[in-house]
């Protein structure tokens, strides 16, 4: 199923977003595990826990919902987005 996902690691205090057509679980486990190079963001750290999940329609759907969270650039519009669940619903009618 497609999705958009927020993970969190507390070594680095930072939020990274994804969107993916595979499982959560396998992309974070391949994030903790450096699967993507260690030039990549998320190599910085081996700790990311999954902080949001949002379960999309389409791929496209979820490239961009993941685009407009990454052009927001807030840690706290992230964290709203958590507590606030309407504000994920507003996101999947972009």
């Amino acid at each position: 199923m497609p999705s958009c996902y927020i993970i969190f690691s507390k070594k680095l205090n930072r939020f990274y977003t994804g969107a993916t057509q595979d499982s959560v679980d396998v992309r974070i486990t391949k994030h903790n595990n450096h699967f993507y190079g260690n030039s990549h963001f998320t190599a910085k750290a081996s700790d990311w826990e999954l902080f949001l999940y949002i379960e999309c329609n389409t791929f496209n759907q979820a490239l961009k919902i993941e685009k407009h969270i990454k052009k927001m650039k807030s840690a706290q519009y992230i964290k709203n987005l958590k507590s606030y669940p309407e504000l994920v619903t507003k996101l999947k009618n972009l």
